[in-house]
């Protein structure tokens, strides 16, 4: 009779566990829809190209995707949200980079580290970034307008989304002398207004938002981030072309689970996001047009540039002056 109760409780206490959301296998799902929390507002890069997956996914009768945007705290409200949630693979989150290599070091006071609450499911694509300047300027290189900050001191000023791009153009003002001083912006419609007004003259800003500008002359590139040039912009070259051989933190996205997700889900996810975002129409319609570069790494590849991210994050935040605290 004991044996048969120990039988009885071990079934009871095996089917309990295969309840739990963490246990659920990767056979039949997505069997409902999965919650995909963006970090940006409604028309933002993340917020676009996750409906477009979404939409992409619904047509394949790969399994719904319902966007859910969470803004705010650069990216830490939704990767919260995020890591809050059941790590059963029903919940996902696309977030900047910075969320997960930056915002810890710079908001230690938080008591929160997505890359400790989060699980890396793919990198779905780089954003080129342009050095651009108002075409008023009449500058045509770096050397250029390092002369005309030096001729009219404390009347240039820039916009930089990221730490990185901030910590290259204090090194700038550092070699050359300069003064350009950094303004803060609300968004894209914000910084291209105030190019195109001359409030701003300078900024380093997704070529996306910047290209059409550039090619009815309003705005000049005078370099790109990346390794290679963007087919949007070929006549720009890299900063790598043009002499600047120290590293620019490329600017990318990456799309997270819960951590505890179990891996043969994590795996899932990654296979049913690449399925619809390397198609080339896809890549064409929503990434190549925008100035994004495709990649649908694996998840354990991710994993491992994230470690190297998180490994240069701290020099870039020390780089960029903005956080004399940090050590």
């Amino acid at each position: 009779m004991r044996r048969r109760r120990r039988y009885r409780i071990l079934a009871v206490l095996v089917l309990a566990a295969l309840a739990l959301p963490g246990m659920a296998t990767a056979d039949d799902f997505p069997s409902r829809p999965i919650r995909a929390i963006a970090s940006q507002g409604p028309g933002g890069l993340s917020d676009l190209f996750m409906r477009a997956i979404a939409d992409g996914m619904g047509a394949a009768h790969l399994g719904t995707i319902v966007v859910e945007d969470r803004v705010g705290a650069e990216g830490t409200i939704g990767a919260r949200a995020c890591a809050e949630a059941a790590p059963d693979g029903y919940t996902i989150c696309i977030l900047p980079g910075e969320t997960i290599t930056i915002n810890p070091i710079i908001h230690p006071e938080a008591d929160f580290d997505p890359a400790k609450s989060l699980a890396p499911i793919t990198l779905p694509y780089y954003l080129t970034q342009v050095f651009a300047v108002n075409a008023s300027l009449n500058v045509k290189n770096f050397a250029e307008l390092a002369a005309l900050a030096r001729a009219k001191p404390k009347t240039l000023n820039y916009m930089a989304p990221s730490l990185s791009k901030v910590a290259f153009m204090e090194d700038f003002n550092k070699r050359n002398g300069t003064d350009i001083v950094r303004v803060p912006f609300k968004g894209g419609g914000d910084a291209v207004n105030s190019m195109l007004t001359g409030t701003t003259q300078i900024a380093i800003f997704g070529i996306g938002n910047l290209v059409p500008f550039i090619r009815a002359g309003k705005i000049v590139g005078l370099a790109i981030d990346g390794d290679a040039r963007s087919p949007l912009a070929p006549d720009i070259p890299t900063f790598k072309e043009i002499g600047y051989k120290e590293h620019i933190a490329a600017t990318f996205f990456g799309i997270y689970a819960p951590a505890g997700t179990p891996k043969p889900i994590i795996d899932k996810l990654n296979k049913l996001i690449a399925a619809v975002g390397t198609k080339p129409a896809f890549v064409q319609k929503y990434l190549t047009s925008r100035g994004l570069t495709p990649v649908f790494d694996s998840a354990d590849d991710f994993a491992k540039q994230l470690n190297a991210e998180r490994a240069e994050g701290r020099s870039e935040v020390k780089a960029s002056g903005l956080y004399p605290d940090v050590k």
